[in-house]
C-alpha cells in the first residue's frame, strides 16, 4: 500500500522539525507521534507509515542541521516559528528562607550500605547548589548506625566522596556518626535524667499492644535514677539483643501511634565494619535520635528532606524542645522516580550483585551514580537534570531521555562518529574492487575523515539484511550504491557512487563494516549487544562516540581486536 504525497511531506517535515529540534537524525517512535496525531486517516496504515518514516530518516541522516533548517524553512516554516517561540517551563530552584546576616549550612547524610543512587545525586547536588547560592556550608554526615540491617559498605565511603568530587561538589566537612556514639550517649544520659527518656524492657508486641491503646508500659514511670542504672547497664552489654529499648516520652495517648514513646536506642551486638569502630559499642542510635542530635550539634539551619519523613521531623522536634533548641528551617520534597528503574532498594541491589546478577555497581542496568559515569553521562548534565527538577512536594516521574537530552546537547559536537553493526550478515559485492571510503568524522564539525580500505567484502546488521530480497537496493552510507542478487548467500552489485543517482528510489541507508574490523560488544541496561566496528573504534579509549543510528557509547576497554563498549544513550 503506497501513501499519498501529501502524507510523504507531513512525515518528512516532522522528521526535519524533529532533526533541527535536536540536532540529530529523530527515532521513528518521535516521527510518527506527530504524524498519526495530525493525520488520524493513516492509522490503519501503521506498517507502510512506519516504513516511509525510516525512509525519510535515513535520507534526513544524509544532510547536516543547517540543511535540515534551511529544507524546513522551505517546507514547513510555521514549525520553524513553533521551535523559536515555544517557552520552557519553570526550572531550577526556589529561594531559601535565610535570616539577614544568618550563614546557611546544610547536608546531605546517606546511608554508606552501598554506592550513590541518582536518588542521592539529588540529595548531594540540590544541596551543594543551595549553599553555594547562599556561600555557606556544606556538609557530608554518614549515618552509619546500623552494623546489622543496613550494614555499611566500608568501600561506599570514598565511593560516595569521589562521586560527589566528579559532581563538583567539595565539602566543608566530612562527619561519620560511627565516629560520635559517645556524643549521643551524653545527651541520652541528659534526657533521662531530665525525665523524657526510659529503659523499656516490653518486648515489640507488647509494647504494641500499649501503644495501640493509649496506655502507658509499665517501665514507663520508673525513676530517672533508676533508669540510668539500665542505661549503664545497656552500654555495659549487660542485656541481650531485643531486651531493651531506650524510648523517649511522648504523649502516650497522642492522635498519630507512630509519634507514641518512640525508640532512641537499641542493642545491636554486632561487629562494625570499620575498624576505628569495631565491636567497641553494643547500643546504637536510632536514625531519628543520631539525625537530631547531629542536625543541631553540626549548626544546620536548612534541611531538605522527603515527604515521607515528616514523622521523623516531629519525633526530632521532642528532642530539640526538651533540650531548648530551635529546629532547623525544612522543606519537603516527593519521591523521584524513574520510569527506566522503578522500585529499588540498596540492600536488594547488593544481595543480586554478590548471587552475580550483576556485574558490580557501576553494571548499566543499575541507577548508580557510578554506572551513569561508566556509561559516559557528563556531571554537568546530572547537575543541571537534578538543579532543573527542582525543589517541591509532588512526586517526581521521569524518563532518563530528560537526562540523556542535557548529556547530548553536551557531547553532541565533541563527539566522533563511527559504524558499528550488531548481528553482523557478510554481503559480498561481486563486482567488488578495492576502494578507500573515507566518511566524516562529524557531520558537522571539522573533526576531519576516517579512511577505511574495502574489497569485496561489506558487512550490515541483521535487521537491514532480513527485508532485502533479489532487486532491493541500498545505500552503503558514504560508500556506494548496492543492488541485491541473491540472498543465500546475500550478493550484491555495484550500481554507482552518487546518492543522486538512486535518491528517486529511496533506497534504504544502511550502515556497514568492512571485512577487516573489531569485535564489540555494548553492554546495556537492555543487555548486550554484539556486533563488529571500525578498527579506528581502538584508538578512543575512554571515550565517548556516537555509533551512527544505533547510539552514543562509551568506550571501556580494547584488548586486541576486541572492544567493550558502555551504551550512553541515543
Amino acid at each position: 500500500m503506497t501513501l499519498e504525497d501529501e502524507d510523504i511531506k507531513t512525515i518528512e517535515k516532522f522528521a526535519l522539525h524533529n532533526a533541527v529540534k535536536y540536532r540529530q537524525p529523530p527515532q521513528v517512535g518521535a516521527v510518527m507521534g506527530r504524524v498519526m496525531g495530525q493525520c488520524p486517516h493513516l492509522r490503519p496504515k501503521a506498517k507502510d507509515v512506519t516504513a516511509e518514516v525510516q525512509k525519510v530518516i535515513d535520507q534526513v541522516a544524509e544532510g547536516n542541521p543547517d540543511e535540515w533548517q534551511q529544507r524546513l524553512e522551505e517546507v514547513a516554516p510555521e514549525l520553524i516559528e513553533e521551535l523559536n517561540t515555544k517557552k520552557e517551563p519553570e526550572k531550577g530552584l526556589k529561594p531559601l528562607d535565610v535570616a539577614e546576616g544568618e550563614k546557611v549550612v546544610m547536608r546531605f547524610a546517606p546511608n554508606p550500605n552501598g554506592p550513590a543512587t541518582l536518588g542521592s545525586a539529588r540529595g548531594m547536588v540540590i544541596n551543594s547548589e543551595y549553599v553555594k547560592m547562599y556561600r555557606g556550608d556544606f556538609i557530608i554526615r554518614f549515618d552509619d548506625t546500623d552494623p546489622q540491617t543496613k550494614r555499611p559498605l566500608l568501600e561506599a565511603y570514598e565511593w560516595y566522596l569521589d562521586d560527589c568530587h566528579w559532581l563538583g561538589i567539595e565539602p566543608d566537612r566530612v562527619v561519620k556518626a560511627s565516629d560520635r556514639i559517645t556524643l549521643y550517649y551524653e545527651y541520652a544520659r541528659k534526657l533521662i535524667e531530665m525525665g523524657h527518656a526510659y529503659v523499656c524492657f516490653c518486648d515489640g508486641t507488647d509494647f504494641k499492644k500499649y501503644k495501640d491503646s493509649c496506655a502507658p508500659c509499665p517501665d514507663r514511670d520508673r525513676d530517672p535514677a533508676k533508669n540510668l542504672e539500665h542505661w549503664h547497664k545497656m552500654i555495659e552489654g549487660d542485656y541481650e539483643e531485643k531486651s531493651a529499648v531506650l524510648r523517649i516520652k511522648t504523649e502516650i495517648d497522642h492522635k498519630d501511634p507512630a509519634l507514641r514513646d518512640f525508640g532512641a536506642f537499641r542493642i545491636v551486638k554486632a561487629t562494625h565494619p570499620r575498624s576505628e569502630v569495631g565491636d567497641k559499642y553494643v547500643v546504637w542510635p536510632l536514625l531519628d535520635f543520631e539525625g537530631a542530635i547531629e542536625d543541631h550539634e553540626l549548626g544546620m539551619t536548612h534541611i531538605i528532606r522527603g515527604k515521607d519523613l515528616m514523622d521523623s521531623e516531629k519525633r526530632q522536634k521532642y528532642i530539640y524542645d526538651y533540650l531548648g533548641w530551635e529546629y532547623p528551617k525544612t522543606t519537603h520534597w516527593g519521591r523521584i522516580k524513574m520510569h527506566e528503574f522503578g522500585k529499588f532498594s540498596t540492600s536488594a541491589l547488593r544481595k543480586s550483585i554478590e548471587e552475580g546478577e550483576y556485574t558490580g555497581w557501576d553494571d548499566p542496568r543499575l541507577p548508580t551514580i557510578r554506572a551513569i559515569r561508566r556509561r559516559g553521562i557528563k556531571p554537568e548534565a546530572l547537575r543541571k537534570f537534578m538543579v532543573d527538577m527542582g525543589v517541591g512536594e509532588t512526586d517526581v516521574s521521569i524518563s532518563m531521555d530528560s537526562l540523556y537530552s542535557e548529556n547530548r546537547k553536551l557531547i553532541d559536537s565533541q563527539t566522533k562518529r563511527f559504524f558499528f553493526v550488531p548481528d553482523p550478515q557478510k554481503v559480498e559485492i561481486i563486482d567488488g574492487r578495492h576502494t578507500v571510503a573515507t566518511p566524516p568524522l562529524h557531520p558537522v564539525e571539522n573533526m576531519g575523515n576516517r579512511s577505511i580500505e574495502v574489497d569485496n567484502i561489506v558487512y550490515i546488521s541483521g535487521e537491514d539484511a532480513k527485508e532485502l530480497s533479489p532487486g532491493s537496493l541500498l545505500r552503503l552510507k558514504d560508500l556506494y550504491n548496492i543492488e541485491i542478487v541473491s540472498t543465500q548467500p546475500l550478493r550484491a552489485k555495484h550500481i554507482g557512487d552518487s546518492m543522486d543517482e538512486v535518491r528517486k528510489k529511496r533506497p534504504p541507508i544502511v550502515q556497514w563494516v568492512a571485512k577487516d574490523n573489531l569485535h564489540v560488544d555494548v553492554l546495556s541496561p537492555e543487555g548486550i549487544f554484539t556486533g563488529i566496528g571500525e578498527l579506528q573504534i581502538a584508538n578512543e579509549i575512554d571515550k565517548v562516540v556516537q555509533f551512527e543510528r544505533f547510539g552514543f557509547c562509551r568506550i571501556d576497554d580494547v584488548k586486541e581486536k576486541k572492544v567493550v563498549a558502555y551504551f550512553t544513550h541515543k
